[in-house]
């Protein structure tokens, strides 16, 4: 009945792996076994995860110490422990050069602190380096301020704005870019000597026309 029971409990593609016996202890000698590989695996990955995890300053310092806290448990668990002593001197490793006066302190005294209280010390280290990040944010922009201004007015030295062109009445449309605009009419579309008004005002006067002719006469 209990070898029917532990059966039942494990995974049939687990269960299938394992040598087949008509003994209940004896099974549960062969599960071990099965699975003494996989802890050795999982021991070396718990292992590796705390050699290279270092503090980002993203999940909080608190919650960095419980994560280097709880893979010691489980290495623990796994016939590996270790001390608590070690455990915070290697948690010390692990913290960022904003620490690092942190370290020198924690470092220069000779009471060992406990995981408890490297918690509440770190955080409240923590809190004060967060206080005194707007002064330094404040410096660390200042130059690039300066720099910009110095740039603009290198822009203003080497780029000198050009003075607007001033039109004169009578100028000559010569130049003129864009839609041609007749001087006799003020209409846009045509030049002045294929308006027609000013056809009709050079008949009235007896005026012959002119092809050639920009403008209305002195006289008129």
């Amino acid at each position: 009945m209990s070898l029917m029971v532990i059966k039942n409990s494990i995974s049939p593609t687990i269960r299938g792996a394992i040598k087949d016996s008509e003994n209940a202890k004896v099974y549960l000698d062969l599960v071990e076994e099965q699975f003494k590989g996989t802890s050795k695996t999982n021991a070396g990955i718990l292992i590796l995860r705390m050699l290279t995890t270092k503090y980002n300053g993203v999940s909080g310092v608190r919650g960095h110490i419980m994560m280097m806290n709880d893979m010691a448990n489980q290495l623990k668990t796994l016939d590996m422990e270790i001390s608590e002593g070690f455990l915070v001197h290697f948690i010390m490793t692990s913290l960022p050069p904003q620490f690092d006066l942190f370290k020198i302190n924690y470092n220069t005294q000779k009471e060992k602190w406990k995981m408890s209280e490297l918690i509440a010390m770190c955080v409240q280290e923590e809190e004060r380096l967060k206080l005194e990040k707007p002064d330094v944010a404040h410096l660390t922009t200042s130059n690039p301020k300066n720099k910009k201004g110095s740039f603009k007015g290198k822009g203003e030295m080497g780029n000198k704005p050009k003075p607007n062109k001033i039109s004169t009445p009578g100028a000559s449309t010569s130049t003129f870019k864009g839609t041609p605009k007749c001087r006799f009419c003020h209409k846009k579309g045509h030049t002045q000597r294929d308006c027609p008004k000013f056809k009709e005002w050079l008949a009235k006067k007896g005026i012959p026309y002119d092809k050639e002719a920009g403008k209305k006469p002195a006289n008129g």
